[in-house]
């Protein structure tokens, strides 16, 4: 059910049934003409009821809301376009904008060019040709159509009264922003910074350097100081002491991979993800569901875009694979 954080500020839990993330927070804004529904979970029923239930409980139905993006992922912009209606607005940033309002085939052809990056990098091709119903990313995320708007860095919304300024967040995503609620000390972090889990940083086609683009996002955001954040999974919590413990974590990651890469010369980012640790309820790495092969190996490979930029390592491809050499 809906819970109020203050007047007209609600938190709507949305269940994410057999993803590791458990649950999206999506939030409400109440205003006198429209309302804002901030993120809406994955394009499947179970999302579809719990937040059109609770819309419900607060006299709402789709269409009476705009909605605003914090980043592309399904899991926050899956039932975008339903929640909107044909009269409400979908807000996302100018960068993220382009991998939702596309056409079937330009996001056919975006994520071809996301699959050339992981064949190059050694994933089986068998289990790639599964990634269209195995990944969530695909299966769950928003049907064409949708009316969007663009935000940039800086930009300010209202709504209910309040005041939300964008704020660009690049890592996570090419362009995931955070919303600050100005006046009320109030800090929308979306997937930017999560305090019970560590938010999954991949390369993208966009982003030559995505766990660069993301440490330094994290300096930026540091610089808030909230009475409370909202983010987009699981609970609140410190904001400067979790942006100081998701530094120390990838400072510790990049050691990793770098030493996975020293004793693995030649080998490409799914053979070397193998050799990393993954919090998950898997043996090895031959049992990983291949959803999360595909995120697993999407992180590595960030860590080692990272480690090539600061000239740890170096790539060559030989065979039609990338394979990795610590410097």
């Amino acid at each position: 059910m809906p819970q109020q954080i203050i007047p007209n500020l609600y938190r709507l839990p949305i269940p994410l049934p057999g993803n590791p993330l458990k649950e999206l927070n999506a939030y409400l804004i109440r205003g006198k003409d429209r309302c804002l529904l901030v993120d809406t979970g994955f394009r499947q029923d179970p999302c579809r009821q719990a937040l059109f239930s609770q819309l419900k409980e607060l006299g709402l139905a789709p269409g009476d809301v705009d909605v605003l993006l914090t980043h592309l992922h399904s899991d926050h912009a899956g039932l975008a376009p339903e929640a909107a209606g044909e009269k409400g607005t979908i807000f996302v940033s100018a960068i993220d904008r382009p991998s939702l309002d596309c056409t079937k085939e330009q996001r056919a052809a975006w994520w071809e060019q996301m699959t050339r990056r992981f064949q190059l990098e050694g994933f089986p091709a068998e289990l790639l040709s599964d990634m269209e119903h195995t990944n969530p990313a695909r299966s769950m995320a928003p049907p064409e159509g949708g009316r969007y708007e663009s935000l940039v860095d800086g930009q300010v919304l209202e709504a209910g009264g309040f005041r939300l300024r964008a704020l660009l967040m690049p890592g996570h995503t090419p362009g995931q922003m955070c919303f600050w609620v100005e006046g009320e000390g109030l800090l929308l972090t979306g997937d930017h910074v999560l305090f019970d889990i560590t938010p999954n940083i991949t390369a993208w086609p966009e982003m030559p350097d995505s766990l660069g683009s993301y440490l330094e996002s994290l300096d930026r955001i540091r610089n808030y100081v909230p009475v409370q954040s909202l983010p987009g999974h699981r609970e609140s919590g410190d904001l400067v002491r979790r942006v100081d413990e998701l530094k120390e974590h990838h400072r510790l990651r990049l050691e990793e991979a770098y030493q996975v890469v020293k004793a693995h010369p030649g080998a490409g980012a799914y053979e070397l993800a193998g050799y990393m640790t993954w919090k998950i309820r898997a043996s090895s790495w031959e049992e990983f569901p291949v959803a999360q092969k595909w995120f697993a190996v999407g992180e590595c490979m960030s860590h080692l875009d990272h480690l090539m930029a600061q000239g740890r390592i170096a790539c060559k491809t030989e065979d039609g694979l990338s394979r990795y050499q610590a410097l």
